[in-house]
């Protein structure tokens, strides 16, 4: 991919792509040049009209990501609303057992 990239800065530079050109900004970026793919992308390039397959090439528009629907409750809250029905059934069940004793 860096190879590609590498020939794309050079065309938008105006600079003629070739092996030397290409191998030079390949160093230049650090990267370990292998002759045999700067010989490869040099030749496939040549066969090429580089203006026209950006033209051609499909363009991607940026999708707008929609707003953030309103936060819903947390699951959490319902264990405690189940502690306190469990409270109240335990006070109810105590208040029974009180009227049966003065009932």
């Amino acid at each position: 991919m860096e190879y590609i990239h590498a020939a794309m800065l050079l065309y938008r530079a105006g600079k003629p792509i070739d092996e030397d050109n290409l191998t030079r900004v390949l160093h230049a970026a650090g990267i370990n040049v292998d002759p045999i793919k700067v010989k490869a992308l040099v030749a496939a390039l040549s066969e090429i009209n580089i203006d026209e397959a950006l033209k051609s090439a499909p363009t991607f528009m940026p999708m707008t990501v929609p707003a953030p629907s309103a936060p819903t409750p947390a699951p959490v809250e319902e264990k405690p609303e189940k502690e306190e029905k469990k409270e109240e059934k335990k006070e109810e069940e105590a208040l029974e057992g009180l009227a049966a004793l003065f009932g």
